[in-house]
């Protein structure tokens, strides 16, 4: 499988996507298609919480996606994170209605963890409909700079804990496959929500590092501690070599010490050049299908998409749907020796979750999630509560986040200073 079968320039990609809209007249299936859709909503699900990269492009794709669908309906994006995207990706293909009103987006190592030996994941990964990718993704790794790592090589010779949210999540299974294959010492935190909580938690110290940061979202979510040099890219891990904006940085397969590694090394990490996958539920309506693709086709040409897209610096090097199956064909394709080597390396073991902090006060301030609890000593502590991720009570009966107001007294447990508080008991 060669890299030139995946990666093509933004510019050529866009070209090929044109020749493949839509004529504009209208026809008897367009008009079936904008009567369904008329005065509808799409849920747009993300595998993840708030303010992470996919959290970024679903909501971007919901701001003009919606236009080029016959009927103009609204998408409206919905956060549904755990297990590193695989709720999301389990309640696409079972639970949401397969009449083409919800799409969704989830990390392409979930999607291909079902043939990894994962037992959560209730889905085929050929069955979903397949609207199209917009990025094709270059992973990375990284340190944050107060841990004293300088290079990837050190991780083999000293012990450095990394941040996940889960063991089928990217940043554990990337660290896993480093450990097994190139005998790194990288301890494994799982249980952080997202990414922005497992750089939260670097920044506290708690841990050293992360995989699993997209360039696309180093260059938006995290360009500020990118480009300090606080947060330092110590590998890149995607199916090609990045020489413009990762240079001097090492390339996961320059470590490979045989041929059946780099083909482990393919499932592992270059399963991740699918980086933004968009989906729909299987046995979708034919035209309903295809008026999904074809508008997303039409929206990655899109001058004003490509406008916003840039003022938030997300990079965007689409494939069509149609791309996104046979890549996929071709991943599934992989002998079985070599998945049963890559189930393997990628056995979990023992399961290390992150331990939360609690602190009991007066709530002192609320601003929208943000709040403010000072405890008996005085202290204050900065934390935040989520609608979905926070479960809370108020006089021992069950509670939304937004019913904690300033000047009540509550128990929170919660991940570190500004950090998500997950549950919390007010009186």
């Amino acid at each position: 499988m060669s890299a030139s079968m995946f990666r093509q320039p933004r510019l050529a990609a866009v070209a090929t996507l044109a020749l493949v809209l839509p004529a504009l007249a209208a026809t008897p299936v367009q008009a079936d298609v904008a009567g369904f859709y008329k005065g509808k909503t799409i849920n747009g699900v993300i595998g993840y919480p708030p303010g992470g990269g996919y959290d970024l492009y679903m909501r971007t794709l919901a701001r003009h996606m919606g236009r080029h669908i016959p009927g103009n309906p609204n998408i409206v994006p919905r956060n549904m994170p755990g297990a590193g995207s695989l709720v999301a990706a389990n309640y696409i293909y079972n639970t949401a209605p397969k009449d083409g009103s919800a799409i969704g987006i989830f990390a392409s190592s979930t999607l291909f963890s079902v043939k990894l030996g994962e037992k959560g994941g209730k889905f085929e990964i050929d069955k979903f409909t397949w609207i199209g990718n917009l990025d094709q993704t270059v992973g990375t790794c990284t340190i944050w700079h107060t841990s004293g790592v300088k290079s990837f090589d050190e991780l083999m010779t000293r012990e450095v804990i990394f941040g996940s949210s889960g063991p089928t999540a990217v940043n554990s299974t990337h660290a896993r496959g480093f450990n097994a294959l190139f005998g790194t010492r990288i301890k494994i935190i799982n249980g952080y929500p997202s990414a922005t909580s497992a750089l939260l938690a670097m920044k506290r110290g708690e841990v050293q590092g992360g995989c699993g940061f997209a360039l696309s979202s180093l260059k938006s979510t995290r360009a500020q501690e990118w480009a300090s040099g606080d947060l330092k890219v110590v590998i890149q891990t995607g199916y090609e070599k990045n020489e413009k904006e990762l240079k001097g940085v090492p390339h996961i397969y320059e470590y490979a010490k045989s041929e059946d590694d780099k083909k482990v090394m393919h499932l592992i990490y270059g399963t991740h050049i699918l980086g933004r996958p968009i989906s729909a539920p299987p046995a979708l309506p034919a035209d309903r299908a295809r008026a999904l693709r074809d508008a997303f086709n039409a929206m990655v040409k899109d001058p004003k998409f490509l406008a916003d897209t840039e003022k938030l610096k997300l990079p965007i090097e689409p494939w069509t749907g149609e791309k996104v199956e046979e890549v996929i064909r071709q991943f599934a394709a992989y002998p079985k020796d070599v998945y049963d080597r890559t189930i393997k390396i990628l056995e979990v073991g023992e399961i290390i979750n992150v331990k939360l902090k609690t602190v009991e006060g007066k709530v002192a301030s609320v601003k929208k999630r943000n709040l403010s609890v000072t405890d008996a000593s005085g202290k204050t502590v900065k934390l935040r509560v989520h609608p979905k991720q926070t479960s809370a009570t108020v006089g021992g009966k069950k509670a939304k986040a937004i019913d904690i107001k300033a000047g009540i007294t509550c128990r929170f447990e919660y991940f570190g200073e500004g950090d998500l508080a997950p549950k919390a008991a007010c009186r």
